[in-house]
């Protein structure tokens, strides 16, 4: 069943499901990634609680015409206007009034959220409104998806996809530093207004899949789950969106190959899904890195330390490093330093001095910021800079003593 679902092999529906949710999700991780960098990940929040006003009003103004009710175009216009009324409002409490950024959004998402049930409630009162299934707007509701529905989603994601490609240098300028942006000529406030309706624009779009409460993650857990692997803009914005995009599509197949699994949450979990692979294998950010350098200086430092104690004569009880010693061929397993364990603990005790003396010198005062016990020193000084300090020491110069 799920490799019938990945190869679009389910039906109609499925298909319609599965090709939106992976334009949604290629548009939310890519939009995503400039609000993580710009650091407002909250605001995608307050944007979301703030459609539900307007998909009630919308259903309202639309019954009230004599037409459907359910209309997705009527509603999803109708959801946007609400947000954008609700970003405007976050905007105004921050720069008119002492509230912090986070203080206006926990205002404005709880304010219209709390209208946004209102509505629904007297929604339900209404003769028309008993079935009108808008609650399906907090948590997605894919079942029954129409080909126009699938068509406005598809577009709407293309679209906002197409508008962050052409704003990218500007929005990632803005983002890591605001600053320079503004001396460059771009107009900080408006890119900002951009990244928040790019922001909008997706929240909106994805209602139908994934639902209002849990499009923030979509937007979110992409460019989070994309900056484990790497450290430049447009990588994370690539890869953002390949995760976006694999999480929709995998978790829309999920949903149709098993039975009553709702279509939204399976795709947030998915996605989550891959943020913990992430977390724990990427290469240089990971969980399963990190230990993996831990283990590799604890293993440095027990050489270090072993090789110092065969250079002066001293016992080592240390079981670990006898045992590294033993398997690199430096010493016996009664702590008898090899013919080569000799070499290197005399190369070991002299480097110490060496640091001693350029720790000591105001004029290797740059390379004794980089001493850490274990570097060598070869790969900080040249051959004439060892020289001359071996013959400050005194023995046999660049040679272990």
């Amino acid at each position: 069943m799920l490799w019938d679902a990945l190869f679009l092999q389910m039906g109609y529906n499925a298909t319609l499901v599965a090709i939106g949710a992976c334009f949604l999700g290629v548009a939310a991780g890519v939009t995503g990634t400039f609000l993580f960098l710009r650091k407002r990940a909250l605001v995608s929040d307050a944007i979301s609680h703030a459609t539900l006003p307007g998909v009630g009003l919308a259903f309202i103004v639309m019954v009230l015409l004599g037409g459907d009710g359910r209309s997705l175009p009527g509603l999803l216009f109708g959801s946007a206007v609400s947000a954008w009324i609700g970003l405007l409002g976050v905007s105004w409490l921050t720069r008119r009034t002492r509230l912090a950024e986070d203080a206006a959004i926990g205002a404005v998402l709880s304010v219209f959220f709390g209208f946004g049930i209102v509505i629904l409630t007297v929604i339900q009162t209404m003769s028309v409104g008993r079935q009108a299934g808008l609650e399906g707007f907090l948590l997605g509701s894919t079942a029954g998806m129409l080909w126009n529905d699938a068509v406005v989603i598809a577009a709407g994601g293309a679209l906002t996809l197409a508008v962050v490609l052409l704003l990218r240098r500007s929005m990632a300028l803005v983002a890591f530093d605001p600053e320079f942006a503004a001396a460059s000529g771009i107009n900080v406030p408006r890119i900002d207004l951009a990244i928040m309706a790019l922001a909008m624009a997706v929240t909106v779009v994805g209602l139908k899949i994934v639902g209002l409460i849990l499009i923030v993650a979509m937007l979110i857990i992409p460019p989070v789950t994309a900056r484990f692997w790497t450290d430049r803009t447009d990588r994370v914005t690539l890869i953002s969106g390949i995760v976006g995009g694999v999480s929709g599509y995998v978790g829309a197949a999920l949903s149709a190959a098993i039975p009553h699994l709702p279509t939204g949450p399976i795709i947030v979990l998915t996605s989550f899904g891959m943020f913990i692979l992430s977390l724990l294998l990427a290469p240089n950010r990971g969980v399963l890195a990190a230990l993996l350098r831990h283990l590799s200086f604890q293993r440095r430092v027990h050489m270090r330390q072993g090789l110092l104690a065969l250079a002066q004569g001293q016992p080592i009880y240390e079981k670990l490093t006898l045992r590294l010693l033993e398997r690199a061929g430096l010493a016996r397993a009664d702590g008898v330093a090899t013919e080569e364990g000799r070499a290197r603990a005399a190369k070991a005790l002299r480097d110490e001095k060496r640091w001693e003396l350029v720790r000591a010198d105001q004029a290797f005062e740059s390379a004794a910021a980089l001493y850490d016990g274990l570097r060598e020193i070869e790969t900080v000084l040249t051959t004439d800079q060892i020289e001359e300090i071996d013959r400050r020491i005194g023995g046999p110069m660049g040679v272990p003593a």
